[in-house]
């Protein structure tokens, strides 16, 4: 491949010979400009800051999650538990509080009769606190009354 020298004296706005004056431009034209890279970097700036602030809502819904699991599991027990020990119920409300977890739990429960008189229906709703103004578990269920257990 030959290289080509350019005189200077060549007078100004002449071409070297051997170079064509659009490669000359290429080459000046080569890279990206301070304010094109700048543009650049807030796009991406802002797209990761986007995700930081989704990824930190993902991690404040977990302890809400957490509860309510434990809470579907507090409402569970109590209704298994009235089952496996054949509890004919009286028809009313009871309160009472459970720890599972490691979190305490305040629940509800109401029974219901049932045009069956051999059924009734068990309401179980579990909170957070006693307030009882945010519900975070709710279970509905029924016994059954089976001959030889105490009414």
């Amino acid at each position: 491949m030959a290289t080509w020298h350019c005189a200077s004296s060549l007078p100004r706005g002449q071409a070297c010979p051997g170079l064509r004056s659009g490669v000359r431009q290429a080459a000046r034209r080569t890279g990206f400009t301070l304010i094109e890279v700048l543009v650049a970097l807030a796009i991406i700036s802002i797209a990761l800051l986007s995700t930081l602030r989704a990824a930190g809502q993902g991690t404040n819904n977990v302890g809400e999650l957490r509860s309510r699991l434990l809470a579907g599991w507090v409402a569970e027990d109590l209704l298994a538990e009235h089952r496996a020990r054949a509890d004919w119920l009286p028809l009313g409300m009871q309160r009472g509080t459970r720890r599972q977890g490691g979190l305490d739990f305040a629940w509800r429960e109401e029974v219901i009769a049932t045009p069956n008189a051999a059924f009734r229906r068990v309401d179980i709703r579990v909170f957070a606190t006693a307030e009882e103004s945010h519900s975070l578990a709710h279970l509905a269920g029924f016994i059954v009354y089976a001959p030889g257990s105490v009414r």
